[in-house]
């Protein structure tokens, strides 16, 4: 899934005010946060997560990795703070993103 610019940036709307739910600290990427990471993003499909002082890996880096096995997309990443995205199915579909028009 690509989003646009306007997606992107509602959905920064949204992950401005919230509050990391998970913590990456110095084992880095586990399997036990990516099992994490997929039952977040099933609940609430925008998730917020936080990356330690202790952790060695960039936080970019671990925000690909993390999109790539739960096949989410990285809104943003700034500092030490990841935002994943992926749409809900059926009833757990909670946002209604922005629809891009074509000019014409």
């Amino acid at each position: 899934m690509t989003l646009t610019s306007k997606q992107r940036a509602y959905l920064k709307s949204l992950a401005m005010t919230m509050s990391p739910i998970l913590y990456v600290g110095k084992a880095s990427l586990t399997e036990e946060n990516l099992k994490n990471v997929e039952e977040a993003l099933t609940a609430r499909e925008l998730i917020k997560i936080g990356v330690q002082k202790n952790c060695e890996d960039e936080p970019a880096e671990i925000a690909a990795a993390m999109a790539e096995h739960t096949n989410s997309v990285v809104v943003q990443v700034i500092g030490k703070k990841i935002v994943l995205y992926r749409e809900g199915s059926g009833d757990k579909k909670r946002i209604e993103l922005p629809v891009s028009r074509r000019r014409g």
